[in-house]
C-alpha cells in the first residue's frame, strides 16, 4: 500500500521503507569531476597534508531542495542492499569502487516524523588510484530501462525516469547531460570542508570517517587508495589524509616497516628532481593487525541520527 494514500491508522502499521546511502572516499576527485564550492578555501594550499574527498548529490526536490546529500536511494525489490549501493555509486561516480563494506543501520523512530518511517543501511566505499584513472562507465539509466521492459513492474519499483544517484525519498532525476559531460548535480567535496548536508548525512559521514580511522589503527587500509607500488612518503600522506592529522616521518617509517605489511620491490621512483625514494608494495595477504596489537577496537559510538535519509 502506498504511504501517500494510506489513512492515519493504516500508516501506523505500515513497515518502514528501506534505503541505502553510501560514503565513498578517495584521495582525489576523478579527472573532469565538478568540485564543490565548500571545498574551496583561500589558504587551501597552505596545508601540505592531502585530504579525503567524497562525492555528493544535489537534491532536486523537497525536502532539502538544493542541498547536498550522499549518493543513495530506495532499494529495489529485486536487488541486494550491496547492489543498491553499487548502482547508486555508479550513477554518481560512473566508476565502480575498489572496496565496499556495510557500515551501520540508521533507523531511529524520529528520523522521519512527518513521513513514512525510513531505515537507511549505510555503506562506505573506497576509490583507489586505479579505479579513478579508469574511463567513466556508461550511464546505467538507458540499459536498465531496456532490461525493465522484459518484466512486469511492481508497486515498489522506482519510476522509470528515476536514476540511481538518488538520495532519500526520490530526490529527482539525473543523467540529463550529454554522454561524457559531468552531471551538474554531482560534485566532489573535501571531507575537511563539507557543505551543510541534507537529513542526518553529516552524522553518517562522521560515522564513516570514524570507522575508516579505527580500521587504519589495526588493519592495512591505505593500500586500497594506492597503486601497485608507492613510496613510504606517499603511504604516509595517505595515512595523514585518513587520520586527519600529520604524523612524524621518522616514527612512521619505523612503524610501517616493522608491521610486516610492506615488501621492498628493489626499485626506486623515476622522474623526480630529488633523490629517488624506494618503491614498496603491500603483501598480497597483509596481516590484519600489527605485531602485538591487543585486538579489534570497539565500534564508534552510535551518533543517534535525527532525520531521514
Amino acid at each position: 500500500m502506498p504511504y501517500e494514500t494510506a489513512s492515519v491508522s493504516e500508516r501506523r502499521t505500515l513497515p518502514p521503507a528501506v534505503a541505502v546511502s553510501t560514503v565513498a572516499f578517495a584521495l582525489n576527485p576523478p579527472d573532469g569531476a565538478l568540485i564543490g564550492e565548500a571545498a574551496a578555501s583561500p589558504d587551501a594550499g597552505a596545508d601540505a597534508r592531502i585530504t579525503l574527498w567524497l562525492p555528493l548529490v544535489r537534491r532536486t526536490r523537497a525536502p532539502f531542495l538544493g542541498r547536498w546529500a550522499l549518493p543513495g536511494g530506495p532499494t529495489r525489490w529485486d536487488e541486494t542492499l550491496a547492489d543498491t549501493a553499487l548502482r547508486t555509486l555508479h550513477a554518481a561516480v560512473r566508476r565502480d569502487p575498489g572496496y565496499l563494506e556495510q557500515l551501520y543501520s540508521f533507523g531511529g523512530v524520529e528520523r522521519s516524523a512527518e513521513a513514512q518511517r525510513l531505515v537507511t543501511i549505510a555503506y562506505w566505499a573506497l576509490y583507489g588510484e586505479r579505479e579513478l584513472l579508469a574511463s567513466p562507465l556508461p550511464a546505467a539509466g538507458t540499459a536498465e530501462r531496456g532490461q525493465d521492459r522484459g518484466r512486469a513492474r511492481r508497486w515498489d519499483d522506482p519510476e522509470p525516469a528515476e536514476t540511481a544517484a538518488e538520495s532519500g525519498d526520490r530526490p529527482g532525476t539525473q543523467g540529463a547531460t550529454a554522454p561524457g559531460d559531468p552531471d551538474p548535480n554531482v560534485a566532489w567535496f573535501s571531507a575537511d570542508r563539507l557543505p551543510e548536508l541534507a537529513f542526518d548525512h553529516a552524522e553518517i559521514v562522521a560515522y564513516a570517517l570514524a570507522r575508516l580511522r579505527s580500521k587504519t589503527e589495526y588493519e592495512a587500509v591505505a593500500h586500497r587508495f594506492l597503486g601497485p607500488v608507492f613510496t613510504l612518503g606517499r603511504l604516509r600522506a595517505v595515512t595523514e589524509a585518513v587520520l586527519g592529522e600529520t604524523v612524524d616521518p621518522a616514527n612512521f617509517r619505523r612503524q610501517a616497516l616493522a608491521q610486516g605489511h610492506l615488501v621492498d620491490t628493489g626499485e626506486t621512483e623515476t622522474g623526480t628532481r630529488h633523490r629517488p625514494a624506494r618503491l614498496y608494495r603491500f603483501r598480497e595477504d597483509p596481516p590484519t593487525r600489527p605485531p602485538g596489537h591487543p585486538g579489534r577496537p570497539a565500534a564508534p559510538h552510535d551518533p543517534a541520527p535525527r532525520s531521514a535519509v
